[in-house]
């Protein structure tokens, strides 16, 4: 899958619109090819995209945990240190 999307879940603070929309964003340029599709197929693309990010939404506030909320900080510099050993 495509690796610029991030896990939205079990967050704090919780996940933004923003992020939510930029999620969503990516996941139909993998499925459909298109960074940034043609005027006729601009409608549909957009149609797509709220359609995913009402579905992410829906499911971010449906899940549930256990688990304590994830600082977005310290995930972040984790994934620095792995990234600097992946890659030097």
């Amino acid at each position: 899958m495509c690796r610029n999307i991030k896990t939205l879940f079990n967050f704090e603070p919780p996940a933004t619109e923003d992020e939510i929309h930029a999620s969503a964003l990516q996941f139909v340029r993998k499925l459909s090819g298109f960074n940034k599709p043609s005027q006729v197929n601009e409608a549909a693309f957009d149609r797509a995209v709220a359609e995913v990010s009402e579905a992410a939404r829906k499911l971010l506030t449906s899940l549930h945990t256990h688990a304590p909320a994830r600082d977005r900080e310290v995930e972040a510099e984790k994934a620095k240190e792995r990234s600097r050993l992946r890659f030097g």
